[in-house]
């Protein structure tokens, strides 16, 4: 789990515009499964995508493990769903490019001196002063529930949060439809007295229909990425996210305070509302 998002920040931007255009990999296919997708929603999804593998035997046990069904499985060993070699050659072509475009940023934050003295983990350019990473994340990719609809959210008022808190669930999740009062009646009581923190929904769900949906029936207080949008954040979901529910507690400058990942193993989104209560009694009560 990386403690902070500044490459994920350029690895989303390098995905623009062609992430859900890219081969499926068994990773994907897992993320997919883990993030609520039925074996029939990921099938679907394959005959648009394709698959790239490899699929190995360990692999198909993982993937069993995570819910995969037997028909799924047979139809990634087939021909059927197999990505051609321009399409695979094709997808390499812009990780290279992606990998390029991100190099330079890997190599400054290992480069020691950026190092604080005393503190041994590479510093990062967030780290070192880039404030307003993590509102960049988001910025001018929000709406909300407004009036009975879906609208545009103004988000100039959250460049000065100190903290977010990014909430990863899905209307077809039982699990995260459950904790989302839990954690409107927190934000209720909280956010009142705590203007320095906001939450920001990033939807699973496998339509626009469902994402509102879930918006409608649980009148979130608080904005939400919108869903054509939420193919260019593919990179941070991956990155950040085991399951649902998944609370990502995070400062100003991307640095990663809490996350309960939301993987079964995993502790639940309590654990990161602890986590952030005694942030605000530390930052004055």
């Amino acid at each position: 789990m990386p403690r902070l998002l500044v490459i994920l920040l350029l690895l989303a931007s390098a995905h623009r515009g062609f992430c859900y255009t890219m081969p499926l990999s068994a990773k994907d296919v897992s993320l997919m499964l883990r993030s609520g997708y039925s074996s029939e929603a990921v099938l679907r999804e394959l005959s648009v995508r394709h698959f790239a593998g490899p699929l190995d035997p360990a692999t198909e046990r993982q993937l069993s493990q995570v819910g995969a069904s037997e028909s799924l499985i047979d139809a990634l060993r087939s021909e059927r769903y197999q990505a051609s070699p321009s399409e695979i050659a094709a997808a390499q072509e812009k990780l290279m490019a992606e990998k390029q475009s991100t190099t330079p940023a890997v190599e400054q934050s290992r480069d020691p001196k950026t190092k604080n003295s005393g503190d041994e983990r590479p510093k990062t350019q967030a780290q070192v002063g880039t404030p307003g990473t993590t509102y960049r994340l988001v910025k001018g990719d929000l709406v909300y529930w407004h009036e009975e609809t879906v609208s545009p959210f103004d988000d100039e008022g959250l460049e000065n949060k100190r903290l977010y808190l990014f909430f990863f669930s899905a209307f077809g999740s039982p699990q995260g439809r459950k904790f989302t009062p839990q954690l409107i009646d927190y934000y209720n009581r909280v956010a009142p007295a705590h203007p320095e923190f906001e939450v920001v929904f990033f939807s699973l769900d496998r339509s626009q229909f469902a994402m509102e949906t879930y918006l409608s029936q649980t009148r979130m207080p608080w904005p939400a990425v919108a869903y054509d949008k939420l193919s260019q954040k593919e990179e941070i979901i991956k990155n950040l996210v085991r399951g649902i529910p998944c609370l990502v507690l995070l400062n100003a400058n991307g640095e990663v305070l809490s996350t309960n990942g939301g993987g079964p193993t995993d502790p639940g989104p309590d654990k990161v509302l602890a986590d952030l209560d005694k942030i605000l009694a530390r930052n004055g009560g």
